[in-house]
């Protein structure tokens, strides 16, 4: 074990922060009429490019390979993301793959962490083109057309994973300022592709998920991992959230969440959110044993999980753990309030846990020597796993939850001018699943940022607190003056909302491939400490 973490270690002195230049994108365009030809052949051929269309969501090392244990498609981009807001705190270590994101140095176009959430979703985006260009759109044949519609929804997918990050918000004359590089499967000219406006971005979102919409109405999916109409309809609701189109997001949301009852109270009073079958997920990835193995520890098991026994979250103490800043204004009376130990390493969800012949409170103490290591103060205990200690690091992740759409309704409704609906639903849903003493004015938030403060609670390390934050317009908030911080003092810092340090820069493969991109600039790196004045109307 010992010789696994020194491995580990030569690695990232090799290539944590390695220059990426020589890694050409994967990309190349075929005629749909050979592609159509192929598939008529060889369907074979089209089931697995469809099935690897939503196996690379999520897998290890599906861009970069050569055992990087940072490299798992959109779950790290969604891990990453959240780093680099304000909610999600890592130990600043010699273990931590993700310090960039803590730091902020991740607008280095050389970094791998950059690449690979850049690189991610254009993959992604060109494995749906290659469906799209593998059958004829015309068809009538209705298990193409499912596929075809949700190749459509993956690309919206995956442009609603790059439009936030690389320019400000939708409105406020951002919809007109450049974006990302737009490639469909009609597009020829790749070095030559500069970046659309952030309106053309999610006016291609928009089409395509309509068309999903339009197409998957008679489409009956085996299990969650797939794209359906509801899941369609999810998609878009956080499209026209992002675009404050704030009626439509509440009326797509509520189509989304149809059906489907979140999580009770005595179902999250445990880890959970590790199985794709959990009643309240809409969409998920299904984590297998076999794609696991490719590499364990490029898993969400490895890294956000406090319960893997062959993972870096517990094996080197980089446990994911909450800012104390937002875990302070989480009331006793909240179920939520155990999804993390106290600064006393104790939480009632450990009453459920036993590892290694050790039970309850004192699984955070436990200390197994090159397994675990005694947890952090405010360290989660929201995500389990199907075996706590368990090594095969296979469990599930949320993509998509009935609970996000509940908060989006709440949002669009409150943002279109049906401010009282909106409070009635935020309190009915928050009083019967997660606090039933709950009011949403005990805080004295208005109720905008009082829906945002339930956003950070309940989806805290599913991947939204960056965008959210970016969003509202928000400044990054991470810590106080004169208070009390679990962030280390490396990431400790604050960023006011218009700095252009929160954009993404291109990657230094796509800038000498595709010579029309001009590469976002402005900003500068934060330093410690700097503004310790700012506050964001929820852990004020």
């Amino acid at each position: 074990m010992k010789n696994r973490y020194t491995y580990i270690l030569a690695i990232m002195a090799a290539g944590a922060c390695s220059q990426m230049d020589e890694l050409e994108p994967q990309g190349g365009i075929i005629l749909s009429e050979q592609m159509q030809e192929v598939n008529s052949i060889i369907p074979s051929r089209a089931d697995a490019s469809f099935n690897g269309m939503y196996t690379k969501l999520g897998a290890p090392e599906s861009v970069i390979g050569g055992g990087r244990p940072d490299d798992f498609g959109f779950i790290m981009m969604a891990f990453s993301n959240d780093i680099e807001a304000a909610d999600v705190v890592l130990a600043n270590s010699g273990y931590n793959w993700f310090s960039a994101c803590g730091s902020l140095s991740s607008r280095n176009a050389d970094y791998a962490n950059p690449y690979i959430r850049y690189a991610a979703p254009y993959n992604t985006i060109a494995a749906a083109n290659d469906i799209l260009r593998s059958y004829p759109s015309d068809t009538d044949d209705p298990s193409i057309r499912h596929k075809l519609a949700q190749a459509h929804a993956i690309r919206a997918f995956a442009y609603l994973n790059l439009a936030p990050y690389f320019q400000f918000g939708y409105t406020a004359g951002g919809k007109d300022l450049p974006c990302v590089p737009i490639v469909t499967e009609k597009t020829t000219d790749f070095t030559d592709n500069p970046r659309a406006t952030v309106a053309d971005v999610y006016e291609l979102i928009i089409s395509d998920l309509t068309y999903a919409i339009d197409n998957l109405g008679d489409y009956a999916r085996t299990d969650k991992s797939r794209i359906d109409r509801q899941t369609a309809y999810g998609l878009r609701a956080r499209a026209y959230m992002n675009m404050e189109e704030w009626a439509l997001a509440a009326s797509d949301a509520s189509k989304a969440a149809a059906g489907y009852v979140p999580a009770a109270m005595n179902e999250v009073a445990r880890p959970s959110f590790y199985d794709i079958s959990e009643h309240n997920w809409i969409w998920g990835y299904d984590m297998t044993s076999d794609i696991a193995m490719k590499n364990p520890y490029a898993t969400s098991s490895a890294w956000i999980r406090s319960f893997s026994g062959d993972g870096y979250s517990a094996g080197t103490q980089v446990y994911s753990c909450i800012n104390n800043l937002l875990y302070d204004k989480i009331p006793s009376t909240d179920v939520r309030k155990g999804w993390w130990v106290d600064a006393s390493l104790e939480s009632p969800l450990l009453s459920a846990v036993t590892w290694n012949g050790v039970s309850g409170n004192a699984v955070a103490a436990l200390e197994i020597d090159n397994v675990k290591m005694k947890f952090l103060p405010y360290t989660n205990v929201k995500f389990g796993m199907a075996a706590v200690g368990g090594t095969l690091n296979d469990d599930d992740w949320p993509l998509m939850r009935v609970e996000e759409m509940i908060l989006i309704q709440a949002e669009g409704l409150a943002k279109s001018g049906s401010e009282s609906q909106a409070k009635a639903l935020l309190e009915d849903f928050v009083r019967t699943y997660r606090d039933p003493a709950y009011s949403a004015d005990a805080s004295g938030r208005s109720l905008s940022d009082e829906i945002w403060f339930q956003r950070r609670v309940e989806l805290w390390g599913e991947g939204f607190s960056n965008s959210d934050t970016r969003r509202l317009g928000k400044p990054l908030v991470r810590f106080h003056s004169g208070a009390d911080s679990n962030v280390p003092s490396a990431f400790r810092f604050n960023m006011r909302a218009d700095d252009g340090w929160w954009l993404l820069r291109f990657t230094s493969s796509e800038m000498n491939t595709n010579l029309a991109i001009i590469d976002n600039t402005g900003g500068t790196q934060p330093i410690q400490d700097q503004y310790g004045e700012l506050r964001d109307g929820v852990t004020d």
